[in-house]
C-alpha cells in the first residue's frame, strides 16, 4: 500500500474536517477513487453508510439510501479527491482490467471498456505518496517476477500475469496473493461489481474462480495450507457370536427328581424298621442303576 507524505496527509487531514469524515475514512476513498482512474469508486465504510458506489457525473449509491445529506457529502469528497489524484503522476490506470502486452507494447482490453493511452496529468507542486526507493522499479507483484504478460486493475483490485512462468500476482486492498495458474492460458479476467466480489479469468477451460488455484505466496511470504486434521479411527471390538444353549432335558430331571425322592423314602422306612437293611440295599440299588 502507498505511503503518504507528510504533505499529503496534511491534505488528507485538511479535506477531512472540511467534510467531516475522519482522516482514515477519507484515506480509504482515496485509494477506491485510485482504483476506479479517478473517474469512478466501489468502497465499504461505516462512515459513509457501508458499502457504496461513485461515478464521476453525479450517479452515487450508499447503503443508507434515504440520507440525502450523506450522499452529497460523500459526492462532493468523491469528486475533489478525483480531481487532486488527477495532477498525481501514474496514479491513474487505464481500462478496466485492461491490459498491456510487454512483448510488443499493444494494449488488449480484458475487461470491455475502452481502450486508451495510459497518460498522467501534469506534476502538482506536491506529491501526495512517498515515492519509490531510488533503483526500484516500483512493482507491486512479488520480488523476482519482472515482465508480465499483462495487467490491469478494476475497483480495489489490480493483477499481473506472467504466462512464461505459469503465475499469476492479485493485489486486493494491498494484500499481494501469487497463485499458480498450472496448465491455464489465461485470456481475460472479471470480477463481480460489488465490494469484496470473487474474481474470475477465462481459459481454454472456461469461466475459473481465481480461488481454485494453488496459492505460491501471500505478501512474499510462502504460503501453506492448513493441515487437514484427520481423526484416528476408532477400534470398535465386535460382539462375541450367540452361542445357541443346549436344549434341556427337563423329562431327565424331572426323573432324577423322581429317583432322589425314592431314595429319601426308603431310607425313612428303614428307619423306621419297616424295610430291612437287605430290602433297603437291594431297592437302592435298582434306583441308582436308574440315573
Amino acid at each position: 500500500m502507498k505511503q503518504l507524505t507528510p504533505e499529503g496527509q496534511q491534505i488528507i487531514n485538511n479535506i477531512a474536517q472540511r467534510y467531516n469524515f475522519s482522516p482514515d475514512a477519507v484515506f480509504s476513498m482515496l485509494l477506491s477513487v485510485i482504483n476506479g482512474n479517478g473517474s469512478m469508486a466501489q468502497f465499504n465504510h461505516r462512515e459513509f453508510g457501508g458499502s457504496g458506489q461513485w461515478m464521476r457525473g453525479g450517479m452515487i449509491m450508499l447503503g443508507d439510501m434515504f440520507n440525502n445529506g450523506l450522499k452529497n457529502s460523500v459526492s462532493g469528497l468523491c469528486q475533489e479527491l478525483a480531481n487532486l489524484i488527477a495532477n498525481q503522476p501514474d496514479l491513474i490506470q487505464t481500462g478496466s482490467f485492461q491490459s498491456q502486452s510487454q512483448g510488443n507494447q499493444q494494449q488488449n482490453n480484458f475487461g470491455g471498456g475502452q481502450q486508451q493511452q495510459n497518460s498522467s496529468g501534469p506534476t502538482g507542486p506536491v506529491s501526495l505518496f512517498v515515492p519509490p526507493p531510488a533503483g526500484s522499479s516500483g512493482n507491486w507483484w512479488p520480488v523476482g517476477l519482472q515482465f508480465p504478460t499483462s495487467t490491469g486493475s478494476q475497483n480495489n483490485v489490480r493483477y499481473a500475469y506472467f504466462a512464461n512462468i505459469h503465475r499469476l500476482a492479485i493485489d486486493v486492498n494491498g494484500q499481494v496473493t501469487l497463485y499458480d495458474t498450472l496448465d491455464h492460458q489465461i485470456g481475460g479476467f472479471s470480477q463481480q461489481q460489488s465490494i469484496g466480489g470473487s474474481i474470475t479469468f477465462t481459459s481454454q477451460y472456461g469461466l475459473v474462480d481465481v480461488g481454485s488455484l494453488p496459492i505460491i505466496s501471500i505478501d512474499n511470504v510462502p504460503y501453506q495450507a492448513p493441515i487437514q486434521f484427520q481423526p484416528e479411527p476408532v477400534y470398535v471390538q465386535p460382539a462375541p457370536a450367540y452361542v445357541q444353549p443346549s436344549p434341556v432335558n427337563t423329562q431327565e430331571i424331572i426323573q432324577d427328581a423322581d429317583i432322589f425322592g425314592a431314595l429319601e423314602k426308603l431310607a425313612n422306612l428303614k428307619d423306621k424298621g419297616i424295610l430291612t437293611d437287605s430290602e433297603y440295599s437291594a431297592k437302592k440299588a435298582e434306583l441308582l442303576a436308574r440315573l
